[in-house]
C-alpha cells in the first residue's frame, strides 16, 4: 500500500513536469529599454497613418509622416544590436501566416511576394540619438515590439531616403 501511494505521487509529479510549457524555459529575457528608446515608445503617434506605398510616393527628407505596417519583409527583419527594423505595408506584402495553408516557419520572410513588392512594401524604421546615430540596442521583444507586431510609426524622413529606399526615424511608436 505504502509503495503504490509513492507510485501515485511520483506519476502526478510526472505528469504536472509534462504539461508544464517547454517556452517558460527557453524565453530569453526581456531586454530593458534605455530612455531614448523609452521616450520613442511612451510618445502619442500623431497623425493619420497611412500605407508605407502611399507615403514612399510623397515623403521627402524632413518630412513628418506617420505609417502603419507589420514587423515583416525579411527573414530578420531586426538589426541585431541596433534599434531599427523592418515595416512592411499589408496593403502590398501578405506574411505567410496570412495566407491559407500556409506552415511556413519564418512567415515575416514575405518568401511568397516579388521581391519588386517587398521593395515597394516596406520601410525601415530607427530610432536615434541626439547625434543622429541609430541607438546601440536592440528593440525586439520590448513593449510587444517583435515580428509580425502590427504598429503605428510616427517619425521624420531620414536623410538619404529616396522613393526606393524609405528610412523614418521615428518619434512615437504604437501598437495596434
Amino acid at each position: 500500500m505504502k509503495h503504490t501511494s509513492y507510485s501515485i505521487i511520483a506519476l502526478a509529479a510526472l505528469a504536472l513536469a509534462s504539461c508544464q510549457s517547454k517556452d517558460d524555459t527557453t524565453k530569453a529575457p526581456q531586454p530593458d529599454a534605455s530612455p531614448a528608446l523609452t521616450a520613442v515608445i511612451d510618445a502619442d503617434v500623431t497623425g493619420d497613418a497611412q500605407a508605407i506605398h502611399v507615403i514612399r510616393q510623397t515623403a521627402k527628407v524632413g518630412d513628418t509622416i506617420t505609417i502603419k505596417g507589420r514587423i515583416m519583409g525579411n527573414d530578420n527583419p531586426f538589426v541585431e544590436g541596433r534599434a531599427a527594423f523592418i515595416l512592411g505595408d499589408s496593403e502590398v506584402i501578405t506574411a505567410c501566416s496570412d495566407r491559407p495553408g500556409d506552415g511556413c516557419e519564418t512567415p515575416w520572410d514575405n518568401c511568397c511576394d516579388a521581391p519588386e513588392d517587398i521593395k515597394r512594401g516596406t520601410a525601415t524604421i530607427q530610432i536615434i540619438n541626439a547625434d543622429g546615430r541609430v541607438l546601440k540596442e536592440g528593440v525586439e521583444g520590448i513593449a510587444g515590439i517583435e515580428k509580425l507586431a502590427k504598429l503605428r510609426v510616427t517619425g521624420t524622413v531620414a536623410e538619404g531616403s529616396s522613393p526606393e529606399r524609405l528610412v523614418i526615424n521615428a518619434t512615437a511608436i504604437d501598437l495596434q
